[in-house]
């Protein structure tokens, strides 16, 4: 029969308290915000007409969203609360005494950090696609089920828009188009394609465009202009249906979802800066999980004595979490400036916290 493995006493009665309050933290400030948008915004939604259930299904998809930059505040107060107790109860000392490290004591700590940065990526990725739900049904977004639609402007990938007069699912046909992607060069050029209309057929395998005009348009040579009857464009790859949909917002996409637009968007001559910040932070944020824990670990050690009270841990956790959310934001705005690699922007708070916690620990009383 194999051994079982079991974790001391020390080790669960640490990782048993962290997980209470990271917990408490990580479920509570998300409901505390929920309560006081609701407070600000219930008369408007009853007024819309919606239902109390659905305005409570629409929150509850909004949890993700709220819960992706409260995780690395809930291991910080785990990490402080915890620590602190022990040490304010002379527990740490207990421990010390019995030939432990304070190295080896938050050991427990630094594996729950682990796994709450991996918990936080996930939440990432799931949050994009409650956030969109959250909003049709707050009636933010509009859920499209007609069978035509009008005067619309359309953006897809790889920077094509698309300006449409008409769109009819059953007929699937198009009446009244215009293809533009914009361009940044002679390499990279920009195209225009006016088309009277566009049929969609599976068996041809996307849109056929007839009856219009190609325009190439180039700095060096000028514009370049020609007739059709019929033209196919590898560009134009969505479906009837998908035309139907509402585009999505920046925070409405996942990590790679949001990579490719960046791309389309800085190809078609926008400003990417500002999206790849955000981009970045979509794994920079979960990483603080673990840089906060090896900062707050030696802070609370040294910090939250026998001498001081909870009020104590409390006020070291709201101000650590301050400072690293003003350094969150200074950085991002210096990158949207160009001043920054929008990467190093992301990371440059992680970067300060995890040096200075590296040198807290190595210098923390053993």
């Amino acid at each position: 029969m194999a051994p079982r493995l079991t974790l001391p006493i020390l080790d669960r009665y640490l990782l048993r308290e962290w997980v209470k309050i990271f917990l408490a933290a990580a479920v509570g400030f998300p409901l505390f915000v929920i309560l006081i948008e609701l407070a600000e915004k219930l008369d408007d939604y009853l007024v819309r007409d919606l239902e109390l259930g659905t305005i409570a299904l629409a929150y509850l998809f909004s949890i993700p969203e709220k819960m992706v930059d409260v995780l690395p505040a809930a291991v910080l107060f785990g990490t402080v609360f915890s620590i602190g107790a022990m040490n304010r109860h002379s527990e740490l000392a207990a421990a010390k005494a019995s030939g432990l490290g304070v190295h080896r004591i938050v050991v427990p700590v630094f594996v729950a950090a682990v796994l709450a940065a991996g918990l936080d990526l996930v939440i990432v990725e799931l949050a994009p696609p409650a956030t969109r739900r959250q909003l049709e049904l707050l009636g933010v977004l509009e859920t499209r089920s007609q069978r035509n639609r009008y005067n619309f402007v359309y953006r897809a990938e790889a920077g094509w828009v698309y300006t449409v007069r008409e769109l009819t699912i059953d007929l699937r046909r198009m009446r009244h188009v215009v293809l533009e992607r914009e361009g940044s060069g002679t390499a990279y050029p920009s195209l225009a394609i006016q088309a009277r209309r566009a049929q969609y057929s599976d068996s041809a395998g996307g849109w056929t465009l007839a009856d219009g005009r190609f325009r190439i348009m180039t700095d060096s040579l000028g514009e370049l202009s020609f007739a059709f009857d019929s033209m196919r464009n590898r560009g134009l790859v969505e479906d009837p249906a998908a035309l139907l949909a509402e585009p999505k917002e920046p925070k409405e996409m996942r990590y790679a979802e949001l990579g490719r637009y960046i791309d389309a968007l800085e190809r078609s001559g926008g400003d990417g800066r500002r999206l790849r910040v955000d981009r970045a932070l979509k794994v920079a944020v979960p990483a603080t999980c673990i840089i906060i824990a090896l900062f707050a670990a030696p802070l609370a050690v040294v910090g939250t004595g026998a001498r001081q009270g909870g009020a104590f841990s409390i006020a070291v956790a709201l101000g650590t979490t301050v400072v690293f959310l003003v350094l969150v934001q200074l950085s991002r705005t210096i990158a949207i400036g160009g001043a920054l690699p929008p990467t190093l922007a992301a990371w440059l708070p992680n970067m300060a916290f995890g040096t200075t916690g590296a040198w807290m620990l190595k210098r923390a009383p053993t």
